[in-house]
């Protein structure tokens, strides 16, 4: 007796789950258009439609006792339905190439779709978890795969080789370090000099310094492309060279003459294996 009334009541779950999953395709084929939102990840469509598939399976025959023959075809019925939505996966993927990572907090997600046909590579923010809108559009075409490097919980880095085969870099953020009301120049904000083991940035009035290993190459403020009000991207030629973002310990300070409280991240443009430097204030360059 105990048994059956489990199974009534893990099929009405099922049952509500595939209900509730049936209900979201259906919103979102409805209003994405009006409201510009899809799903972060256009796989996401078929991987909803298999679940809910597989919930509505499995509550029928927790809720209805079928014969050995119905049970037959309804196991085909739903394999069937897996394969053709498993191919279709595939061939979304040959058409939309999505770039999908969590932040080390699972607070955010970073969303990236390429149009393989049209090169059109849009970034997406991402709003109730799952769903996202277009927030803006690569200026360069990509060739080649995409490197995604979280820096902080709040910001992501996603290096690439653009069509004219200059290394690129954009930015994803999600934060903030001062009071979120603001405004404010990160190079500004990093004013003086900074140091970690064998690298050293310097920022000052002519531009953002790197020295690494001895060799030190300047940047100058035309140079440097601003995300949000926590990163920048230091470009040599029109190419990508090296991330600078604050770090989540770092205080925004209206005075510049005070020392700096917290630290920053350097991270270099490059295709290869690599890993984030943290940097420390050391003194005030002028």
């Amino acid at each position: 007796m105990k048994q059956k009334t489990w199974n009534k009541i893990i099929g009405f779950i099922l049952f509500l789950f595939a209900i509730g999953l049936f209900c979201l395709q259906i919103g979102l084929l409805l209003f994405s258009k009006k409201y510009q939102v899809e799903y972060i990840d256009n796989r996401l469509f078929y991987i909803f439609n298999i679940f809910c598939v597989t919930f509505l399976t499995l509550a029928i025959l927790l809720l209805i006792k079928l014969t050995r023959k119905n049970k037959f075809y309804g196991a085909f019925i739903v394999v069937s339905f897996i394969i053709l939505h498993s191919i279709l996966i595939f061939d979304s993927e040959q058409r939309i190439n999505n770039v999908t990572s969590i932040s080390p907090n699972f607070k955010h997600v970073l969303s990236v779709k390429e149009n393989v046909e049209s090169g059109d590579t849009f970034y997406f923010r991402s709003y109730y978890g799952i769903l996202a809108r277009p927030k803006e559009r690569l200026p360069q075409s990509i060739d080649g795969n995409f490197k995604v490097k979280w820096l902080a919980n709040d910001v992501v880095a996603v290096t690439y080789k653009a069509a004219d085969q200059t290394l690129q870099q954009f930015i994803g953020t999600y934060g903030d370090r001062g009071s979120g009301h603001s405004y404010y120049y990160v190079g500004a904000e990093i004013h003086g000099r900074w140091e970690s083991q064998n690298i050293t940035v310097i920022s000052n009035q002519e531009g953002i310094s790197v020295s690494e290993n001895g060799k030190t190459q300047l940047f100058l403020w035309d140079n440097i492309v601003q995300f949000g009000t926590i990163a920048i991207v230091l470009k040599n030629h029109n190419e990508a060279a090296w991330t600078i973002s604050l770090d989540e310990s770092f205080k925004v300070d209206s005075d510049s003459t005070k020392p700096k409280v917290g630290t920053i991240t350097l991270y270099k443009a490059t295709m290869k294996k690599n890993h984030p430097i943290t940097l420390n204030y050391k003194s005030l360059e002028k």
